[in-house]
């Protein structure tokens, strides 16, 4: 699976499903207007008590209305003051009727689901057996042109972190590239304790369609971070290809 060099990280939910004949389901978001592909967008539902929620799976029942911006431009939409600006509109539309509370901390609260998700994504795909942990394996794997995505911790060292891209663009015979894996904005306390090992600092996928599923999760979070994608360990935008669901 060859893309060019500094091609955005994606989900290509969209194009995976038209490649299988599928349609891509879309929703719309209620404060850009614009449609996108339902599993990029952040869907937000009502409590009981009439709290609007995160619900980032997309499981809760009843109504939903869904937003594709970033943290920033959410929490500009939010306002000030008791009216919530142009947010409590659009969520008035969406939820004819109901009684609304927006929390706050409503943005805080949606990068906090998007977050686990990802953990929840990493957790799973380690039980499943696609997740190569440890720097000797991951190199391995790597020369052997199998990875299909290179993961980094946020504190990840530069030495251990240069090597494995090394490695990865050896697999690929993409030398003198400058390609490198992704860094998470995630520590290896926070990959460690969600995955039950120590030391987490370095992972990597092989399974084409298990590294699309991490790269979905991971690009919603970045996007709402405000990053299309993950940096490197320079903190500029990754040379990095897509991942897309065959």
């Amino acid at each position: 699976m060859r893309t060019p060099n500094n091609e955005r990280l994606t989900s290509d939910i969209a194009e995976g499903r038209k490649a299988q004949g599928k349609p891509a389901p879309e929703r719309r978001c209620i404060l850009s207007g614009e449609h996108d592909a339902r599993d990029a967008l952040i869907r937000l539902a009502i409590s009981p008590d009439g709290d609007v929620l995160p619900d980032p799976l997309a499981k809760a029942p009843g109504r939903g209305a869904w937003i594709g911006v970033s943290r920033a431009e959410l929490t500009a939409a939010m306002g000030e003051g008791k009216k919530g600006g142009a947010l409590r509109g659009a969520l008035a539309r969406a939820f004819k009727g109901a009684q609304l509370n927006v929390p706050e901390n409503l943005p805080e609260l949606v990068e906090a689901a998007l977050t686990r998700v990802l953990l929840d994504r990493l957790g799973l795909e380690m039980r499943a057996g696609n997740l190569i942990l440890g720097s000797d394996r991951i190199a391995e794997h790597a020369r052997g042109g199998v990875v299909e995505l290179l993961l980094h911790a946020a504190d990840a060292g530069e030495d251990g972190t240069s090597k494995l891209d090394q490695a990865w663009r050896v697999g690929r015979e993409v030398e003198g590239s400058g390609e490198r894996g992704l860094r998470l904005p995630l520590d290896r306390s926070a990959l460690s304790v969600a995955l039950g090992r120590d030391n987490v600092v370095h992972m990597a996928l092989a399974n084409p369609k298990a590294a699309s599923r991490v790269a979905s999760a991971l690009q919603r979070l970045m996007h709402f971070r405000g990053a299309d994608s993950p940096t490197n360990e320079a903190g500029a935008q990754p040379e990095q290809r897509a991942v897309t669901t065959n």
